[in-house]
């Protein structure tokens, strides 16, 4: 074809006889059902293995809210939500017509030589939340919100280290590695940055530290997502006391339980008086399509890093505030406020757990119900008859944490409800659905969380048949 001929329409033919464009519909439609052997082969071979194990391997085909469905129409209540990213539900109604007209619009995007109006009206929304804050850096996760954060904790202070709590997480790169407090992510990825890991609640081990005078800084989830621990009351007031009697600052990761997730706006919101000079947020900012990390802070710090001219581009992120990643976070917002969907994660989530901890007296099996808002921990300890227990310490023999996924997989097959474990290594369900979720959602995973309670506490058990299976994997992989 010469300049001057017309562009073809998408799927005509072309020299050669093949069409051209691409058709999403007919890509899926012709190579879906390749799934997992296309994973299994171009991208992490133990994905696949494992969902093929535990029997997760479904098919979905399409999901709205609360809910997807699988080929045959067969509905599934999603108590997971992408790991907290699908804060305002799949598929949101406001949010994807605000990508349809962000697409539409034909801006200018990503010039990185102007100012577009909408980073700046997103950072405006979001300091609205936080008044005690000033500016925000858009990139593009939660750990790159992160990474944000401990550079420029570092750099404003002067210092080179920065204190972490044990079992925390705060992402898989690799200065948020550094920061990680579970060691099986950090196995074989040293040497990583110089921090320090501390007890989450241990003020005495944070006041030891930081008279070394060293420290830039504290990163410290408000509610663990690891297990859902909370931090005793009082703790993140006394906390950023110490920090700023020593000139150190306190960094608030909220990537997971901010923006209405535990029952306010952010967790760290529950304890009078605290103010974090950086916070991190993410995941449900996203709107569950576009990922978008934002890391807050206070005037000062940014003004120090970005000291003059020459330093305009010493942090910056190539995809970082692009228009559909902005346009998400607004819509996000907007659906939060219009729904009263921070209040819906207070009244659910207490509805889930009062009716959860009901239970724990009935079951032997089941230890603890703790949580705030719709972030709610399930955990499982070792029972009293000596039949169970037998049937425990086969389990706990093999590797820790093999009841709770033997749970997990009966409420996907049986009751077609999606959950997951807390973490590895420990016997702790993490529920933290969509915010939109309602009370006939928490009724039928209640339901089906009885019925499997039910059957793993029964003389029979599919449940038990399935632990065998799980220790044979177990001990197979050691």
């Amino acid at each position: 074809m010469t300049s001057s001929d017309p562009t073809p329409e998408p799927g005509s033919p072309v020299p050669g006889g093949q069409p051209k464009g691409f058709d999403l519909g007919t890509l899926l439609a012709e190579r879906g059902g390749e799934r997992y052997d296309l994973h299994g082969k171009h991208l992490n071979h133990q994905l696949p293995r494992m969902l093929h194990t535990i029997g997760f391997d479904k098919f979905y085909e399409r999901a709205e809210g609360a809910h997807f469905w699988d080929a045959e129409g067969n509905d599934y209540l999603d108590m997971l939500a992408g790991f907290g990213v699908m804060g305002v539900g799949r598929h949101h109604p406001v949010v994807r017509k605000a990508l349809h007209d962000v697409l539409d619009a034909g801006l200018p995007d990503l010039t990185r030589f102007d100012c577009q109006p909408l980073p700046g009206l997103l950072a405006e929304k979001l300091l609205s939340y936080t008044p005690h804050l000033d500016r925000v850096f858009f990139g593009n996760s939660g750990t790159e919100a992160v990474e944000t954060a401990l550079k420029f904790a570092r750099y404003a202070t002067g210092k080179p280290r920065v204190l972490y709590c044990k079992h925390s997480f705060h992402g898989l790169t690799t200065g948020s590695l550094s920061v990680n407090g579970e060691e099986g992510f950090q196995d074989g990825f040293a040497p990583l940055l110089p921090d320090t890991e501390i007890e989450v609640g241990d003020l005495d081990a944070l006041a030891r530290e930081l008279k070394r005078g060293d420290v830039a800084a504290m990163i410290v989830e408000p509610i663990q997502g690891h297990g859902v621990y909370i931090p005793p009351a009082g703790y993140l007031r006394s906390a950023q006391s110490l920090l700023r009697a020593h000139k150190a600052l306190l960094i608030c990761d909220e990537v997971q339980t901010g923006i209405g997730r535990t029952g306010t706006f952010y967790a760290y919101q529950q304890e009078e008086g605290v103010e974090p000079d950086l916070l991190t947020v993410a995941k449900t900012l996203s709107g569950g399509y576009v990922p978008v990390g934002a890391t807050l802070g206070r005037d000062w710090i940014f003004k120090k890093v970005y000291s003059s001219m020459d330093r305009v581009l010493v942090h910056s992120a190539s995809y970082g505030s692009n228009a559909q990643a902005m346009v998400a976070g607004l819509a996000t917002l907007s659906v939060m406020e219009d729904e009263q969907l921070v209040e819906n994660s207070r009244r659910m989530g207490d509805l889930l757990r009062t009716r959860l901890a009901a239970l724990v007296d009935e079951y032997e099996l089941l230890k603890d119900v703790r949580g705030r808002g719709l972030m709610v921990a399930v955990e499982f300890g070792r029972p009293k008859s000596l039949k169970l227990r037998g049937r425990w310490t086969m389990l706990q023999a093999a590797r820790k944490g093999l009841f709770a996924q033997m749970v997990v997989v009966p409420l996907l097959q049986r009751h077609r409800i999606l959950t997951q474990v807390s973490g590895d290594h420990i016997e702790v369900i993490k529920l933290i659905p969509p915010l939109v979720v309602d009370e006939a959602d928490i009724d039928r995973f209640v339901n089906a969380f009885t019925d499997v309670m039910d059957d793993a506490h029964g003389g029979g058990g599919l449940m038990w048949d399935f632990g065998r299976t799980l220790v044979k994997q177990a001990v197979a992989n050691r």
